[in-house]
């Protein structure tokens, strides 16, 4: 029930919000499958900066392209390990063993010695996100637009009395 309220009050109120306040279908679709995008990006601490400078670039909503972002932080965690294996896959490098647990650990013990060790692996990981993102993001778009036009008449101003 406190998901159900979450959803309800944070996340469709405010995607409401910006409807009424002239923003377009298009730009919440885009907005969020970008902040989705950007979100799965497999560098850690990396994806709000990216969210911020892409939605000051491209004049997106901020308040959503970060709610999108915080919401789908687990799927970044999830995707690391995809990414990385399908980049090394892409260049046809040697995988390496790791966890997102040793990852962690690693850095926290010497972050120059991390980055000696997984610096490639972290670009294994860019290069498989930078081939599957723009694809997902077109398949998200195509899902999230015909969402966000439904929400937008469905909350729709009701006509008033013409004078």
């Amino acid at each position: 029930m406190r998901c159900q309220t979450f959803w309800r009050e944070r996340v469709l109120a405010l995607l409401i919000a910006q409807l009424k306040q002239g923003i377009s279908p298009q730009k919440i679709a885009l907005t969020g499958t970008l902040g989705l995008c950007l979100a799965a990006f497999p560098i850690l601490g990396s994806t709000t900066l990216l969210c911020f400078g892409c939605a000051v670039w491209l004049k997106l909503n901020q308040p959503v392209i970060q709610l999108v972002n915080w919401l789908a932080s687990p799927l970044q965690l999830l995707l690391i390990p995809v990414f990385v294996r399908f980049g090394e896959w892409l260049v046809r490098a040697q995988p390496v063993s790791f966890s997102i647990p040793q990852l962690f650990a690693a850095f926290q013990a010497s972050p120059v010695k991390f980055l000696r060790d997984f610096g490639l692996t972290g670009v294994h990981g860019i290069i498989g996100w930078l081939v599957a993102a723009p694809v997902a993001g077109l398949l998200l778009y195509r899902v999230l637009l015909p969402m966000t036009k439904r929400l937008a008449r469905k909350n729709a101003p009701a006509p008033g009395p013409n004078p």
